[in-house]
């Protein structure tokens, strides 16, 4: 709830800035590419990647080897609203684990990846 009110301050609906981050940091992307590495589906990609390119914040450029491709890469206009995307992730942070301690925080963290990998297990086991 916190995260979707922040976000929408800049523009943004929460996941949209998952994607963002991904391309601010590893560059242009396949549109599948990002569907793969951000677990998403191809139906919710295709809207995400259609509202961040209305509000301005990516593009479709042709891939240099398949000119059918596009790759979605973020535009000029984003790179001010990177610097407000982290400022909200350290928001959040705080909100979340602001005033504990580093081994509070280590536990936290060691807590959640076992759940995570749990999750990953029972979710593969649905799948075969």
């Amino acid at each position: 709830m916190i995260a979707g009110h922040l976000l929408r301050e800049v523009g943004l609906h929460p996941g949209q800035e998952i994607v963002m981050m991904h391309l601010w940091q590893a560059g242009p992307q396949r549109q599948v590419d990002l569907v793969r590495v951000l677990d998403s589906d191809a139906a919710t990609m295709t809207r995400t990647i259609r509202r961040l390119e209305n509000a301005g914040f990516v593009r479709r450029v042709p891939t240099p080897a398949d000119k059918r491709a596009s790759l979605i890469e973020p535009t000029p206009a984003s790179i001010p609203l990177r610097q407000r995307v982290e400022g909200i992730w350290a928001e959040l942070e705080d909100a979340a684990v602001g005033g504990l301690g580093d081994l509070e925080c280590r536990s936290i963290e060691e807590n959640l990846l076992t759940l995570e990998a749990q999750l990953s297990r029972a979710a593969d086991s649905l799948g075969h």
